[in-house]
């Protein structure tokens, strides 16, 4: 049976690559967007296998209506993705509250809620998927993207104890973990920037490579979003899938260090219970 896709953040990007995957697939794709002329194009190319709805991801109050509206229509939802998101530059003293909980409410408050809503129609049903657009950022992170990985931390631990509740009811939960593909996020209209005062030079320096690296990123969406499908189709789907040779080396050199760490300190940390 063909799915239904209920996906944020559809008009660019990794969202329109998974669209397009999904809609060659022969699936339907429901695109949530704040604006949904940008998916005319879908929506004329393939009128009986895409729609745009009209969502805000931060109006947190939406999201129980729209999961309802695409229900109401196609009958189910098969996979959520939430994709929409967007990138933030800045060092962590110099980023600011309402800054980071804007930051927090696209990428964690957003895709709680819509995960929320969609979960008791899935677990009526014993099947579904959700995907959680994370990052290579959501495994390590380096000066200037503090508050970016934070909230994708947040997400992915959010993520890792959803997948251990709803296992048993026949519901994936997917981490992906792109590196640098060539997507809108380091666009000059998309990247969220602090305040740069000088003050770190490493958070400088990350701020260049985000302003002069759209458009030369090495990923493909679409070779991502076809590695994605091909995830959720698996019998035995992954809960994390880094991205890219270079997501793929920075998480394993992450994992290397936390490993590192640990050692170094194992025998000192182990040795403090109570003494028998």
């Amino acid at each position: 049976m063909n799915k239904v896709w209920l996906v944020t953040g559809a008009s660019s990007g990794f969202g329109r690559a998974i669209t397009e995957a999904a809609v060659a697939a022969g699936d339907v794709v429901v695109g949530a967007v704040r604006r949904p002329e940008v998916l005319d194009d879908l929506v004329a190319a393939h009128p009986d296998q895409v729609e745009a709805l009209r969502l805000d991801v931060t109006d947190t109050a939406a999201a129980g209506a729209a999961v309802q509206d695409v229900i109401a229509r196609h009958g189910r939802i098969d996979v959520l993705v939430n994709n929409a998101g967007r990138t933030h530059v800045g060092a962590f003293e110099e980023t600011g509250e309402d800054e980071l909980r804007a930051l927090f409410e696209v990428h964690v408050f957003g895709p709680a809620a819509l995960t929320r809503a969609v979960l008791p129609h899935m677990r009526e049903r014993r099947s579904g998927a959700i995907v959680q657009m994370s990052s290579m950022g959501g495994q390590m992170s380096f000066a200037g993207f503090s508050a970016y990985s934070g909230t994708k931390f947040a997400l992915e631990g959010l993520s890792e104890g959803l997948a251990d509740e709803v296992r048993d009811f026949g519901i994936k939960v997917l981490i992906v973990e792109p590196g640098a593909f060539r997507t809108a996020l380091f666009a000059q209209d998309r990247a969220g920037v602090s305040a740069d005062s000088g003050l770190y030079p490493k958070v400088s320096a990350t701020r260049g490579l985000v302003e002069g690296g759209d458009g030369t990123q090495p990923g493909d969406p679409a070779k991502a979003a076809a590695v994605i499908l091909e995830a959720l189709n698996a019998e035995e789907t992954p809960l994390r899938l880094p991205l890219g040779d270079d997501g793929v080396e920075a998480v394993l050199a992450h994992l290397d260090q936390v490993r590192t760490d640990i050692a170094a300190w194992e025998k000192r940390s182990r040795a403090t219970a109570f003494e028998a």
